[in-house]
């Protein structure tokens, strides 16, 4: 689902920037990625996200991916020409992801999965573009802060076959990730770092 008018004033101002910049270096912290990866970036937006990937872990090369053509227009121009060079930008859906079975050291998804109505399609598409022993870096918000009586009626989300922190949790477990680290409010926030389960090449 695309995001309206205000979703995007909020996920495009240099506040989220600086939300994300910590996000990142929490993450970075569990170590499980090392340079020289390929990564995916599900629902880059503007481009934010990407640049502080490179950044903060070297990866080889950024596929960053949003359902807007618009933001990957803003994209292009937000990433220096040197940025640009390792990242690849295109328009795309999260529940039909254009990359091989396990073509990705890593996955990040930046407050995206509560957009997507079929989401644990999303999260199974995910599953599948990653190695085993990729790592899932995942931002997700719960219901309490996207359904409330105030932001309901400004902000633009899928009513139905919402999760909670038990259903996401649920979810992933299902879909064969381990968790390895994470930060929760459980009724409204997750910042996680999660592994793909199988066996790992020598």
């Amino acid at each position: 689902m695309k995001l309206n008018w205000a979703e995007r004033l909020v996920v495009n101002n240099p506040l989220r920037v600086i939300e994300q910049r910590f996000q990142i270096g929490r993450l970075r912290k569990a170590g499980v990625l090392e340079p020289g990866a390929r990564v995916l970036e599900i629902g880059c937006g503007r481009g934010a996200g990407a640049d502080l990937i490179l950044d903060a872990f070297q990866p080889e090369m950024v596929f960053a991916m949003d359902l807007d053509e618009r933001m990957i227009r803003k994209a292009r121009t937000y990433l220096s020409p040197a940025r640009r060079s390792r990242v690849a930008m295109y328009a795309g859906d999260a529940v039909d992801l254009p990359h091989r079975n396990g073509s990705m050291d890593a996955v990040f998804g930046f407050g995206v999965l509560h957009h997507i109505p079929d989401w644990q399609r999303g999260l199974a598409e995910v599953a599948r573009v990653l190695r085993p022993g990729g790592v899932y870096f995942l931002e997700e918000i719960y219901p309490f802060l996207y359904q409330n009586p105030v932001t309901k009626h400004i902000l633009l989300h899928p009513a139905r076959n919402r999760f909670r922190s038990a259903d996401l949790h649920q979810a992933l477990e299902e879909a064969g990730f381990s968790l390895i680290d994470s930060l929760e409010v459980k009724f409204a926030w997750v910042l996680a770092v999660l592994m793909k389960r199988g066996p790992v090449e020598a």
